[in-house]
């Protein structure tokens, strides 16, 4: 019988080993695991494979951690995003479809603007975070969490055969491409030697099929998960190497992977769902009122809304902070205490921060202890220490806005 070994990585997200048979680790362990189109190229370029989500995935290259995401804030770094599930939902009906699923505003997207949204159930609860794009070849673009992507796809088809049952027209598509990031501040400028179109005109979540480096049919989307600037490119899966290959050619670019991603995310505030959100996590509890369509929260017309629009105006039991202390780093499952030494959260993301030089961390305390500066303390390696509720990011996001 099988069993599998979890390890704590550094940057605080837990990472599965290699699974255990009678003591050994299985040599075939791979073959169990997705790989993505760029597996071999991950391992020519000496990247350290984890399972992650049901996938192996590089983890980190021959540079350390903390090398690799400080080359991403001041440069810029390739990331294999491939694992997300890509669907497009397509029909006269889609944007009805998308809106019975999410709590976002889908019908005032202008063409090609995209918005993060999320999945929520009847009791308010967060399904997952998704980007839905309304493209302009008629269908809307969506991406979500490799590790929701049993649950993301069931929900998404059993709501195509409800509509359809019903007479609507709709439909879906897996989509079956790989998906770059190219991510820092340097990214556009990397990139806009390999295209046509004039990236100056493409803001921050907005998107644009374009030829990148010669290969064709690319979904090129201002958009990513550092804070930084940078885009995601959902190419035809046939191209990746040749497009990651010619991305590297420019020294700019470096190779990164999930432990500059957590450290990257973390400072810029942005959830990891299963971690900072999930099913007993409602979108203000989260912090992530701001999701809500206005035109949605006064329809009441979303699952859960009768249990999420009440909590925009009255008290929640819980809200999700950022936090930082000097010391030993916070990490997920580490106590939050008052300063008179009760329990009253729990971190759910934690890691030092390599631009900050401290250490930061989510959480979810009672509202009474959410606002900004108010001092508590953690519990770490069973000692306590204190930290203070911060503003986030953290780390100033630099996205890319016209002025």
């Amino acid at each position: 019988m099988q069993r599998t070994v979890s390890v704590v990585a550094p940057l605080g997200f837990r990472l599965q080993a290699q699974p255990l048979v009678q003591g050994r680790p299985l040599s075939c362990v791979q073959d169990v695991l997705r790989r993505t189109p760029l597996y071999d190229f991950h391992l020519a370029h000496g990247g350290k494979m984890v399972a992650f989500a049901g996938w192996s995935l590089p983890v980190q290259y021959q540079d350390s951690h903390v090398v690799s995401h400080l080359h991403t804030r001041r440069h810029c770094s390739l990331f294999d995003v491939s694992h997300m599930l890509q669907t497009k939902i397509f029909g006269c009906d889609r944007v009805k479809l998308m809106e019975s699923m999410v709590v976002g505003d889908i019908a005032e997207l202008r063409p090609n603007q995209g918005i993060l949204s999320l999945f929520t159930n009847e009791a308010g609860g967060i399904l997952d975070d998704l980007i839905v794009t309304n493209t302009s070849e008629g269908h809307l673009y969506v991406v979500s969490n490799a590790g929701c992507w049993d649950k993301d796809l069931a929900l998404m088809q059993d709501k195509v055969k409800e509509f359809q049952n019903r007479g609507s027209d709709v439909g879906l598509e897996v989509v079956d491409n790989a998906l770059l990031a190219l991510q820092g501040p340097t990214a556009a400028r990397v990139l806009q030697a390999g295209v046509t179109d004039d990236l100056r005109k493409l803001p921050f979540m907005t998107s644009a099929v374009m030829e990148v480096f010669g290969v064709s049919g690319c979904r090129v989307t201002r958009c990513g998960y550092t804070g930084e600037d940078g885009v995601e490119i959902s190419v035809p899966a046939a191209g990746a190497v040749h497009l990651a290959t010619a991305l590297l050619k420019n020294p700019e670019v470096k190779l990164a992977g999930l432990a500059a991603r957590d450290s990257l995310r973390l400072e810029a505030g942005l959830c990891l769902y299963g971690n900072d959100i999930d099913e007993q996590t409602t979108p203000v509890e989260g912090s992530l009122s701001w999701t809500l369509g206005k035109r949605r929260r006064t329809a009441m017309d979303f699952p859960g809304a009768k249990i999420i629009v009440p909590q925009l105006k009255g008290e929640v039991q819980k809200r999700r902070v950022g936090l930082i202390c000097e010391g030993a780093p916070m990490r997920a499952h580490s106590p939050i205490l008052s300063t008179e030494g009760t329990v009253i959260g729990t971190v759910t993301s934690g890691c030092p921060s390599p631009s900050l030089k401290k250490n930061v961390a989510m959480g979810y305390v009672p509202s009474k202890y959410s606002r900004p500066g108010t001092q508590l303390l953690v519990e770490v390696r069973r000692k306590q220490q204190t930290t203070v509720v911060s503003k986030m990011p953290f780390v100033p996001t630099n996205y890319y806005t016209l002025k």
